[in-house]
């Protein structure tokens, strides 16, 4: 692996595990240093970061790591939602059903997974991106592919605020499992609008964890 392209990584992660919080001051020649990378492989890895709207420059410090507010999530919900639904139809279209009958074997032991505790929760989002994998393998527009990649990226640093309730998984397993039957079936409709309903199911659980917070997580607003 490149340089740039390990600094970007460990970056990226950083920030969507939220060890690097919104408006950290992402200096060169300190990463550098962390790192232990000269200042050009970290500059090509902030270009990235840049690009994929995780970084965004600021008056007179230089780069810093990109605010979230809650319309930012209530916005990438929005978008995520009309590309899912297009991405979950596509894949009814052009079904892999060996692809989604794994799938399928793995939502199915969601509860066994979820009864051991925390345990069982980052094998639970293991099966989460296997599901996501499979329908990538089954979506022939790679421009649709690409946004979905930048979407869940920012899904996946936005999750992290919220609690990881086990009853709350087990629904989206089952929500899960409905897309997935509709992609098998090749039921276009259906595979779109089960979508719709795992996320705005989704989308609730977050808003509330962010409500019931004994601080506020996030600003309301972050539009100028």
């Amino acid at each position: 692996m490149r340089a740039s392209d390990s600094a970007y990584e460990r970056l990226r992660h950083e920030i969507v595990d939220w060890r690097l919080e919104p408006g950290t001051v992402l200096a060169e020649v300190e990463l550098s240093q962390r790192l232990g990378l000269s200042r050009t492989p970290v500059r090509e890895a902030l270009s990235r970061l840049t690009a994929d709207g995780l970084a965004q420059p600021t008056g007179g410090r230089g780069l810093i790591v990109s605010p979230v507010s809650v319309d930012d999530v209530r916005d990438l919900f929005e978008l995520r939602t009309a590309l899912e639904r297009q991405a979950a139809q596509h894949a009814a279209r052009h079904r892999r059903v060996d692809d989604f009958a794994v799938v399928r074997e793995a939502l199915e032991r969601t509860p066994a997974l979820l009864a051991r505790g925390d345990s069982g929760v980052p094998e639970y989002f293991d099966t989460v991106a296997l599901f996501d994998a499979a329908i990538d393998r089954a979506v022939s527009n790679a421009y649709l592919r690409s946004a979905l990649a930048g979407v869940r990226t920012h899904a996946a640093r936005v999750r992290r605020l919220s609690h990881d309730d086990p009853r709350r998984l087990l629904d989206a397993a089952k929500e899960h499992l409905l897309i997935v039957d509709a992609i098998v079936d090749g039921d276009a409709a259906l595979a779109a609008d089960a979508t719709s309903v795992h996320l705005a199911a989704s989308l609730r659980w977050i808003l509330s964890s962010l409500s019931s917070a004994p601080t506020p997580l996030l600003p309301t607003n972050g539009r100028p």
